[in-house]
């Protein structure tokens, strides 16, 4: 299962933007109703560290991405794949990202 199937498609990313780890989190946070710093303390980050993912200023590593989607009960490949794609798209590098 791809990114694109969990979470949108192209017709979604053309509208709003593309997919990025940042993005999926505020909106996993939101959906729990969670304080950012409520939700730092939960998955282990401070807050400032969890404000400059959710704005795209930092994208974490794999292993980072891992360890935040173990906490949230998601899974890894996912938000692994997320991460690895940000880090392209920054580097402006037009690769698909899929992890198995």
């Amino acid at each position: 299962m791809t990114t694109d199937e969990i979470y949108g498609s192209k017709e979604l990313e053309r509208d709003y933007g593309p997919l990025t780890f940042g993005r999926a989190l505020w909106s996993h946070r939101k959906c729990e109703e969670l304080s950012q710093k409520e939700f730092a303390m939960s998955i282990g980050i401070s807050a400032q560290s969890l404000c400059d993912i959710e704005k795209g200023r930092k994208i974490p590593s794999p292993k980072r991405a891992a360890k935040i989607a173990r906490h949230i009960g998601q899974p890894e490949k996912i938000w692994i794949e997320l991460a690895l794609q940000d880090m392209l798209r920054q580097e402006d590098l037009d690769y698909t990202v899929s992890v198995a």
